[in-house]
């Protein structure tokens, strides 16, 4: 696993920010920024703490694709740490095997704060060396999205 940092400076409070990021009032919000990374982008499952989420996209074929997740921690409008231990791979969960391995108990987090108004939000994730090109190229895009959004 590499550990890639990203970061973005957005001119709206924490609390709105994190609302916008997570999809809370408006799952759809999360979608359009997430969109980036796949047009279909959604999450199924809650950010409660210890609860199980699937962050799915469809591929192609129409199937359901992603990973199974949990919400390792998630203090509102400051930090929310999302731990990967499986794939969902032709809307099947998958939770073993070498594919999953690769992957087992890599980390997203993500931490909120405020100054002034101005909310810097810093990604610190695991990532395979196969995404590691995808990720650098589409995380920066991703967070200016999201940086728009919450800007309007």
């Amino acid at each position: 696993m590499k550990k890639i940092k990203f970061q973005v400076s957005i001119n709206a409070p924490a609390n709105k920010v994190y609302d916008v990021m997570l999809g809370i009032s408006n799952k759809s919000t999360y979608e359009q920024w997430t969109a980036l990374f796949n047009p279909t982008s959604t999450y199924e499952g809650a950010w409660n703490k210890g609860s199980k989420m699937l962050f799915l996209g469809v591929d192609e074929k129409g199937e359901k694709g992603g990973m199974v997740s949990e919400i390792s921690d998630n203090i509102p409008n400051q930090f929310v740490s999302i731990r990967h231990y499986g794939l969902v791979k032709a809307n099947e969960e998958i939770t073993s095997g070498p594919e999953v391995d690769k992957w087992a108990n890599g980390f997203e987090n993500y931490t909120f704060t405020e100054t002034n108004g101005i909310t810097t939000v810093s990604v610190d994730l695991d990532t395979v060396e196969d995404f590691l090109d995808y990720m650098n190229d589409t995380y920066p895009n991703a967070l200016n999205k999201l940086k728009e959004i919450c800007e309007k």
